[in-house]
Parts: C-alpha cells; sequence; structure tokens
C-alpha cells in the first residue's frame, strides 16, 4: 500500500523531478505514525457507503453474511476495521454463476440523429446515471473515435438498482446537456460471479488496542547509526532520501534483517521507532 501512495505523491518527488529525472532509482522515507496510520497499513477500513461495510455490518451482528459479487472484497488483508473494532474477516465462494454486465457507450459527436431518437436532459438523469457519466461527459478533451468515443461500465443489473434509465433497459437513445449532444448505446456480456460467505472474529475492541499488537509484531528501534546513516535518516524524515550509497546500502540490510508490513525483493515498508518517535518507513532499492 505505501508504494502506491508513494508514487502517487508528486511533492515526494519534486527534487528529482526538478534535475529532469523520473522515478528514482532508490527511495528512503519517513513519515510520522499515528496509531490511525499504523492501522491503516494491516487492516482495511468498512466505511459506510462502502462495499465492505453492509457485509461486515451484517456478519457482525448475525454471525455470517453473503454476497453475489463478480470479485472478491478483501483480497489485499483479511483484518477490518468497523466502526471502532478490528475483525478478522473469511471469505469464502461457496457458489458459482452466470450474469450479465452492462456497458453504457457514448458517442460525443453524433451528428444527424433520427428524429424517433429518444432524448433526455442531463439533470433529467437519475441520480445513478449522473454519478456513473459525469466524470466523462465533463472531460475537455473526450476521446474521439469511430461510433462510439467510450464506454462505461456499469456492472450487472443486481449492481445497478431499479433507477437507471439505461440497464437493463435503454430508455433513451440521446443525452442534451446545454448544446451538447451525446448518442447513448448499451452493450452487454455474460460473466462469471460468485456467491461469497463471510465470518468475522473480533481482534481488538478499538484502535490503541489494535495497534499495540501491531506494534508487538513489527516494531523496532533504530539505533547505532553511523554518522553517514543518521544523515540519510534525518534526510528521509524531513522529505525522502534518493542516494544508493554506502549509508544507504547499509540501512537496507538492518531493514531487510526485520518483520515488515510489506516487503519484496525490491520495497518494503516497515515500522520503527528513532529517537522516541514512531514512523512509518518505505524502502526501495
Amino acid at each position: 500500500m505505501r508504494r502506491r501512495q508513494f508514487l502517487a505523491s508528486g511533492t515526494a518527488l519534486l527534487s528529482v523531478a526538478v534535475a529532469g529525472c523520473g522515478h528514482p532509482s532508490v527511495v528512503f522515507d519517513m513519515n510520522d505514525a499515528t496509531a490511525d496510520d499504523i492501522a491503516d497499513e494491516v487492516s482495511t477500513v468498512a466505511a459506510p457507503g462502502s462495499d465492505e461495510y453492509p457485509v461486515v455490518s451484517d456478519a457482525v451482528q448475525n454471525g455470517t453474511a453473503t454476497r453475489w459479487g463478480r470479485r472478491t472484497l478483501f483480497d489485499r488483508v483479511d483484518t477490518v476495521r468497523y466502526e471502532d473494532a478490528f475483525y478478522d474477516v473469511t471469505e469464502t465462494r461457496v457458489e458459482t454463476s452466470e450474469v450479465t454486465v452492462y456497458e453504457v457507450m457514448v458517442d460525443f459527436n453524433p451528428g444527424e440523429t433520427s428524429p424517433e431518437a429518444r432524448e433526455i436532459a442531463y439533470d433529467d438523469l437519475p441520480e445513478t446515471d449522473r454519478q456513473r457519466l459525469d466524470r466523462i461527459l465533463s472531460e475537455d478533451e473526450p476521446p474521439q473515435r469511430e461510433g462510439f468515443d467510450a464506454g462505461i461500465g456499469y456492472g450487472s443489473e443486481t449492481e445497478v438498482g431499479n433507477d437507471s434509465v439505461f440497464v437493463p433497459d435503454q430508455q433513451y437513445d440521446v443525452i442534451t446537456r446545454g448544446e451538447d449532444r451525446y448518442r447513448i448505446g448499451v452493450e452487454s456480456r455474460t460473466t462469471e460471479a460468485g456467491k461469497y460467505r463471510y465470518e468475522v472474529t473480533e481482534v481488538a475492541p478499538d484502535v490503541e488496542t489494535f495497534v499495540q499488537d501491531v506494534r508487538d509484531q513489527y516494531l523496532f528501534v533504530l539505533s547505532g547509526l553511523s554518522d553517514a546513516e543518521r544523515a540519510v535518516v534525518e534526510e528521509a524524515i524531513d522529505g525522502a532520501y534518493f542516494e544508493d550509497d554506502d549509508a544507504f546500502r547499509s540501512l537496507v540490510d538492518r531493514f531487510r534483517a526485520r518483520d515488515g508490513f510489506e516487503v519484496t525483493d525490491a520495497y518494503g515498508t516497515w515500522l520503527v521507532e528513532y529517537e522516541g518517535d514512531e514512523y512509518i518507513t518505505y524502502v526501495e532499492w
């Protein structure tokens, strides 16, 4: 997770970008670690409105829950934060079925449309359609192709609900928005869906209890540093360190000897204590 967050941050790479380079070959980045930051590294949040929330809520209240879907919900971590507590979640696929999924196609330059074309103003669309179409219809430079220019995945009829004017039955052919007109088409295909069963076990009643268990497993003290290693750490705390030198390599060896939140052959994320403060540390070598 930390690698994705780091790559998405332009600030962390500013000094390198100014020098005319792309992503640096090595990275050493240390950020203050709050309890919530630490929890986020090893759990996912079941927030109201998310796909995870109703499933976890049902499982907490009833002992188990089921859902139909085309993907798993907990493929990254199996610990979920629901309200104030933390739970281990088991996700088991118990049944497989075929389902029809829909894609709404948009033509940004439809030219002349037939008099029989059914039109609807954008503002009159149901919320479920506006939510899905807003981004593509708001682009300053939309794609231009022969025929339909873009497609928006709507998902299955169950995922869409009953409010759409395009799925499963297309009721309109053209959307108008000010002086703009968009030709609409709907395509469908059959794919595989699964029925999943969920069970949860509480592992901590609150964030502090949960994070203390995480500290017990992962936290180590960064001490006994050479002057060169200390300089690397101080620069990593101030921003990030990008030099592939002996001090950096020595620190990498220290970190790779410890358990981390996520460690591969090329990068890793660890929880460290340095001079009394805790840091989530991302290293790429």
